[in-house]
């Protein structure tokens, strides 16, 4: 691949700066301005789980990106596909549990705000990572990446 056509997807942003970012300036806006929505004990008990489950599912991908010898951040080359668990249930599995962490957390600290950007944070995902990321692996990959896009779903 040339310069002008890296071989990598091309995404806006890492992830982890598109889910934290938002994530970040609605925990502070809570600071002075608080949103609960749930009673703080069941929130925490929520968002411990919630985050923990994140926490796992992003390991056991990070795991078969690992496994598969493979870059696990987007803006490298990737030279396998992976389609074991948990790429089996998901095709993204590891902005699924991004987003599970983002929840998670929001409950821990009891708070609406965060919820108010989640979508504008799944928007730029779609757009400026999942869409150029499908485009990136359709091209790399052809057929045997249409045939997994048409047995798994995007999020679950």
């Amino acid at each position: 691949m040339t310069r002008a056509n890296p071989d990598n997807a091309g995404v806006i942003a890492p992830p982890p700066l598109i889910f934290g970012i938002p994530l970040a300036l609605a925990l502070y806006e809570n600071q002075s301005k608080k949103f609960a929505i749930l009673d703080p004990r069941y929130a925490r008990i929520a968002g411990i789980v919630l985050s923990a489950l994140g926490v796992l599912l992003m390991m056991a991908a990070m795991i078969q990106f690992l496994r598969a010898h493979t870059a696990i951040v987007p803006n490298r080359p990737t030279t396998a596909l992976v389609e074991s668990w948990p790429y089996s249930m998901s095709r993204n599995p590891i902005y699924l549990a991004l987003a599970l962490v983002y929840v998670g957390v929001s409950l821990y600290f009891d708070t609406l705000w965060p919820f108010l950007l989640l979508p504008l944070v799944l928007i730029v995902m779609q757009r400026g990572v999942i869409d150029r990321e499908e485009r990136y692996l359709e091209g790399k990959f052809g057929g045997e990446y249409i045939e997994y896009k048409m047995r798994v779903r995007r999020w679950l």
